[in-house]
């Protein structure tokens, strides 16, 4: 892994504890300098659909949030920058899309679109496509923006306003993917959806086997639980060279007050637990992203966050950049 020394971008990322206070707002997009220079993924965002802090949330933490507006963090999304071809690719559309494409065009030095290039949508979950709408009538309205979607989420936005809208107007195309079919961007990137079993109430959910010039990625940033996926985990990770995973609750002590078994995610403590056999170089390819705003590992300092960092796996963080 390589960190995105050369892009100060000073994203601080907050939990429910006390931190020093962040740049501002404007501090940070005045600080946005330049200089990918190969193929590479960066991260974009780390949190959960909800966002941090959350609406409706009463913990000290949240207040803190809400009353500073200096204070943000964004919505889980990858970026894929194609040096090579001077293209551009987000992982999910997110709420927080405006700021996190402005982010990658703008690291994307040789290509001066404030527009990417496609959009791979992993499922029909408010963090994951909900951005899709700033690309209509209303905002960008774009043209004809790549958007890469399984059969059940193209007929969710085909038949869904005002989702249909962007459709009709040709702000977006719908480009339908097939389980497990290689979607090729250019000689050397090639993109794979592979179904993982989620809360599918409006589309199917996936992840992305993402293959690079030289190295590869999964990102499954929503599961059910590990044991529920037709697949081995631990098989897969061991196939790549990095794996984005969900790390959505870091224990179930966070939720007290919601009925877990309403939203499984594979605990951290669970997924570690479940790693313990892999190799120190294995355990490494581990980057644990998309985070509910309950979650230590938001904090850099949090005990939790050190102990993942101890036993050898990675916590996702804004600007980090993996080259592939």
């Amino acid at each position: 892994m390589n960190r995105f020394l050369v892009i100060i971008i000073a994203f601080v990322i907050f939990s429910c504890s006390e931190k020093p206070k962040p740049k501002s707002k404007q501090d940070i997009l005045s600080s946005i300098e330049v200089g990918v220079t190969n193929t590479s993924i960066v991260i974009l965002g780390t949190a959960q659909d909800a966002g941090s802090p959350q609406i409706g949330c009463k913990k000290e933490c949240c207040i803190e949030l809400f009353e500073d507006a200096t204070i943000e963090t964004l919505v889980i999304s990858l970026g894929l920058i194609d040096t090579d071809n001077q293209k551009t690719y987000m992982f999910d559309a997110t709420p927080d899309i405006g700021k996190q494409m402005k982010m990658l065009t703008t690291i994307e030095t040789k290509n001066d679109k404030e527009l990417v290039d496609g959009i791979f949508i992993t499922h029909a979950h408010i963090g994951h496509y909900t951005g899709l709408m700033y690309l209509g009538k209303e905002a960008m309205d774009a043209k004809s923006t790549p958007v890469y979607v399984m059969p059940k989420m193209e007929i969710f936005l085909n038949e869904n306003g005002p989702w249909n809208q962007l459709v009709k107007r040709e702000n977006i195309v719908l480009h339908k993917m097939v389980n497990e079919a290689p979607v090729r961007l250019s000689e050397s990137i090639e993109v794979t959806p592979t179904l993982v079993p989620h809360r599918d109430e409006f589309s199917e959910t996936v992840g992305y086997h993402i293959e690079g010039p030289n190295k590869s990625t999964l990102f499954i940033p929503d599961i059910d639980k590990w044991d529920k996926w037709e697949k081995d985990i631990v098989a897969e990770i061991k196939k790549v060279d990095y794996a984005f995973i969900d790390a959505t609750f870091y224990s179930g002590k966070e939720i007290n007050n919601r009925d877990i078994s309403e939203i499984p995610h594979p605990f951290v403590i669970e997924s570690i637990e479940m790693f313990e056999g892999l190799s120190e170089k294995d355990k490494s390819k581990v980057v644990f992203i998309h985070f509910n705003h309950t979650n230590p590992l938001l904090d850099p300092n949090s005990q939790e966050s050190l102990l993942v960092l101890k036993k050898g796996f990675k916590i996702g963080r804004i600007n980090d950049v993996f080259e592939l």
